[in-house]
């Protein structure tokens, strides 16, 4: 495993999005906890969640439990492990995904994500989208509040745009050290907040990383024709000549493009994650470069 610089920790160059292990679709409890076992014996250390992983209305928090129980029934040395979660977002029953950015609500969402992960202090604590019905920095300040008490060790910024990680950097300073956007072949919007990121000494986490090669739970039912290989074909050829996975390849290419980014690919099973992390150790040439980029314009000019 290769490691990346987030804030003052070197993290490893691929992390872990929990998020499939609690929702519509997840696996077993034994499963799940193999999962993230197979994580950590692949030397991944970035574990990403959320106080709202968990199916629609029933047992808030699922993730961050499921996460504290892998952590703790592991045989092997956890001290290196970072454990990133996120507040102000919620699934209740009946409706779609509800946002709250109110200092108040952030606050107590993070001392119900200690509790659940078992923590004396979140390790990084994000806030996971803006709220449009309250000022953002004042959402932000909830995070300077929380640093300041000692409640969390880092702060971050998830689904936000240029001018708010400025904004978030002028409230937080050094002590913000992430941004967490959408980001893949399929779905390029957040290029402005890729370079901003890298030119602030921000980690950027890409979120759904593998976009048009595979679903994130976010995405709903699949569309015909979706998995079509003659689409993102580039990666797909890539794939074949160096004898790995697609998806492999497209983690590996989301890696060349800044040294800031750190994919957190979803996973449900060990040989997944496995496989993703194998991506930490495939360097591409410039040739496999230029197709694949040229691959991922042409599928988001499709989309458009």
């Amino acid at each position: 495993m290769r490691y990346r610089p987030l804030g003052d920790l070197r993290v490893s160059a691929i992390g872990l999005g929990a998020m499939p292990l609690s929702v519509e679709g997840r696996p077993d409890e034994t499963r799940a906890l193999a999962t993230v076992h197979a994580a950590l014996d692949a030397g991944v250390t970035l574990l990403d969640t959320a106080d709202s992983y968990h199916l629609p209305g029933e047992d808030p928090g699922h993730n961050e439990r499921l996460l504290a129980r892998a952590l703790a029934s592991y045989g092997g040395d956890t001290d290196g492990v970072l454990v990133a979660t996120k507040g102000g977002r919620g699934r209740p029953a009946g409706t779609d995904w509800t946002v709250n950015g109110d200092p108040r609500h952030l606050k107590a969402a993070a001392e119900a994500s200690l509790r659940r992960l078992g923590v004396e202090a979140i390790g990084l604590y994000q806030l996971h989208k803006p709220d449009p019905a309250v000022p953002f920095e004042d959402s932000v300040g909830a995070l300077r509040d929380l640093l300041d008490e000692g409640k969390i060790r880092l702060a971050g910024v998830s689904n936000t745009d240029a001018g708010q990680i400025r904004r978030a950097r002028a409230v937080l300073g050094d002590r913000l050290v992430c941004v967490q956007n959408r980001y893949s072949p399929a779905v390029g919007d957040s290029e402005p907040e890729v370079r901003l990121a890298a030119e602030l000494g921000l980690a950027f986490l890409p979120w759904s990383p593998l976009g048009g090669l595979a679903r994130s739970p976010l995405d709903g039912p699949a569309r015909p024709g979706e998995a079509d290989e003659r689409r993102l074909g580039a990666f797909h050829e890539v794939a074949r000549e160096r004898g790995v996975s697609p998806q492999q390849v497209c983690l590996a290419w989301l890696l060349a493009l800044s040294p800031t980014v750190i994919p957190i690919p979803g996973a449900s099973r060990p040989e997944t994650v496995r496989d993703s992390a194998g991506a930490a150790d495939l360097v591409l040439d410039g040739d496999e470069l230029r197709r694949l980029a040229a691959a991922a314009r042409e599928e988001r000019a499709r989309r458009t």
